[in-house]
């Protein structure tokens, strides 16, 4: 009867709403499982890589007197370059070891039998795949260009930032290629104290300078060495004569050792998007531009790895046969299959930069290994068939 067809459809929506609603918990139950070790994944690997990468300032701090507030911006402006690194292998591990517990305590198959297709297993590792590729994306195309332009400004300022070379007191100081410095100390307003500058630009006339004291000045003409009561000693090679001069005060021109920032060539990971597909007219910009069209391809390009990285591990933990054994060998499969394919995305990015029309197969490599996984996971789990028992004839 009508009323009784109504009641069935009512009956079937009422228990379709159900199902929904407990696949959508479910699915939620899966992401609390996966943020935990995403987040750890993600601390671990970039406290890693970050400490690796700040062992290359200490010998700022030995050598050159850095302060530790000045070591922690340095340091801090190359996390976004390791956070852009980390986070697809992070997401990887994240998610192979979340699914394969899932799998090991049985409860894919609970989930399974609940009506979860792989699809709707996968998608809160998707959802989370997809919020990392925008953050990846907000870190290639913006702060890793910025901290890397805010890294080299400061490493070209300290590099031509006189003080900083002479704050290492009671040691021979080396600034450009023949100019050495010494001083026996440093007054705390920044007064030089026993100063020795030995001057060889000129290796047939070498010039050695001596001063009770002296300064760093910087003036509209460019930094000065102004040194206060001390000689100046001149030893001429091809006269063979050396010529003694006493003086007041001596002003030891440095601007030629020091290098305006205008004049810095700007390198393509320090250069924003548009800033490498539409370089300068400048010499240096013209011999690289195959070089920053390789770099803004693999800026747009690497965010998709995070993509591309969880297709592997769900592969890797839903396509295929359920084994109470485990999935050793298809972890280990996918593991391997990840190393291949970022191998191939650097070496890609590299032989782009020489040959240009190479410059799709940068996309094309984190496309085919999407493609190879979302066929897997589309493809329908095996499920054990029943033996076969023999029946005799005429039974």
């Amino acid at each position: 009867r009508p009323g009784g067809r109504r009641h069935a459809i009512a009956c079937d929506l009422a228990v379709l709403n159900c199902m929904i609603r407990g696949v959508r918990r479910l699915q939620r139950y899966i992401l609390r499982q996966l943020a935990g070790p995403f987040a750890f994944f993600l601390l671990v690997l970039t406290g890693v890589i970050w400490l690796t990468q700040s062992l290359r300032f200490v010998d700022l701090i030995i050598n050159k007197g850095l302060s530790a507030g000045y070591f922690a911006q340095l340091t801090l402006l190359v996390l976004p370059n390791v956070l852009a690194m980390i986070l697809p292998i992070g997401l990887f591990a994240a998610i192979l070891y979340c699914y394969h517990n899932l799998d090991t305590d049985s409860e894919i198959v609970v989930m399974r039998s609940a009506g979860m297709g792989n699809l709707a297993l996968a998608r809160p590792a998707l959802m989370l795949a997809l919020a990392a590729t925008v953050v990846g994306y907000f870190l290639s195309l913006y702060l890793m260009p910025t901290g890397q332009r805010a890294f080299k400004d400061k490493k070209t300022s300290l590099r031509t930032n006189l003080s900083y070379l002479l704050l290492q007191e009671g040691t021979f100081n080396t600034i450009g290629d023949r100019l050495t410095v010494y001083i026996r100390a440093r007054q705390p307003g920044g007064e030089l104290l026993g100063i020795l500058v030995h001057d060889s630009r000129d290796r047939q006339r070498p010039v050695t300078m001596i001063a009770e004291k002296g300064a760093l000045v910087r003036s509209q003409a460019g930094p000065r060495f102004v040194m206060v009561n001390g000689n100046r000693q001149q030893n001429d090679h091809g006269a063979g004569q050396l010529s003694l001069l006493q003086f007041d005060r001596y002003a030891l021109d440095l601007g030629q050792f020091v290098r305006r920032d205008d004049e810095r060539w700007l390198e393509p990971s320090e250069r924003y998007l548009h800033e490498l597909f539409w370089p300068g007219e400048g010499a240096d910009d013209i011999a690289n531009a195959n070089r920053m069209l390789a770099e803004a391809h693999d800026r747009l390009a690497a965010p998709l790895f995070s993509l591309a990285f969880a297709m592997i591990a769900l592969a890797a933990v839903l396509s295929g046969q359920f084994s109470r054994r485990g999935r050793r060998w298809p972890v280990l499969v996918a593991v391997g299959f990840v190393v291949l394919v970022r191998a191939g995305g650097l070496g890609l990015v590299n032989l782009a930069a020489k040959v240009p029309i190479l410059m799709p197969l940068i996309y094309l490599n984190i496309m085919i290994a999407i493609a190879i996984c979302a066929v897997m996971l589309l493809k329908p789990p095996r499920r054990p068939g029943l033996a076969r028992i023999p029946v005799a004839e005429g039974t």
